[in-house]
């Protein structure tokens, strides 16, 4: 029993799956980045488990 491979063209339409665009404001995504960063050091603190 053999298996045969198709290879899609690397110029095939792309799904979006809802990941950061490449045409985004970067510095917003970097705020919001240290943002959630600070968040979560302040409920690791807030709860003793550092």
């Amino acid at each position: 029993m053999s298996t045969t491979m198709t290879a899609h063209p690397a110029t095939a339409t792309r799904v979006r799956t809802g990941g950061p665009q490449e045409d985004g404001p970067k510095i917003l995504e970097h705020v919001m980045g240290w943002v959630l960063v600070a968040v979560v050091a302040m409920f690791v603190t807030q709860l003793g488990l550092l």
